[in-house]
């Protein structure tokens, strides 16, 4: 399995599609041929054998507010593996380049929302701050929301802390 770190500006016409293909067979319905799901990111990572893409995660970086504070993260998204392959590392294995690559930016946190036991594994805290953000839903800006979400989970970077108490805007869309 080979490992791949692309640059949304670098991201081929021939990957963008393998990528939308994949999100389709992991998650179903619902990307219309796009290879992201409510917009595109900044780092693509993707494992391949034999040239085909079988397992991908998006990285986003953002500075929200935590409070008051404004703070620099790494939001993870459409962390997907081809049905066929589960169970054969490849998530894992995204998620430790995802964590390299984290930690190697000025990120404080990575922020992601999900609910498989994996991410917990890789050290990601369970969070239920109220957010806000920017509804964007089938590529078309719908309104701002402000709730708590049950999947929202955060990985602290560099001793940084976490506030679990205050309300967080994620000046931006869902990731």
């Amino acid at each position: 399995m080979q490992i791949d770190v692309i640059p949304e500006m670098a991201l081929t016409a021939q990957d963008d599609s393998a990528i939308a293909a994949l999100l389709d067979r992991a998650f179903g319905p619902g990307f219309d041929g796009r290879s992201f799901f409510k917009q595109r990111h900044h780092l693509r990572i993707v494992a391949r054998r034999d040239g085909d893409i079988l397992g991908h995660v998006a990285l986003l970086m953002r500075d929200i507010r935590l409070g008051a504070r404004l703070v620099p993260i790494i939001g993870l998204a459409e962390v997907a593996t081809d049905p066929a392959c589960r169970g054969q590392g490849i998530a894992g294995a995204l998620l430790t380049e995802a964590l390299t690559q984290a930690r190697a930016s000025l990120a404080e946190f990575v922020v992601l929302f999900g609910d498989r036991p994996i991410y917990a594994g890789h050290g990601f805290l369970r969070a239920n701050n109220t957010l806000t953000y920017a509804l964007l839903d089938d590529a078309q800006t719908q309104g701002m929301k402000s709730r708590v979400d049950d999947g929202l989970m955060i990985l602290p970077l560099r001793g940084s802390a976490w506030d679990f108490q205050a309300r967080v805007d994620l000046v931006g869309h869902l990731f």
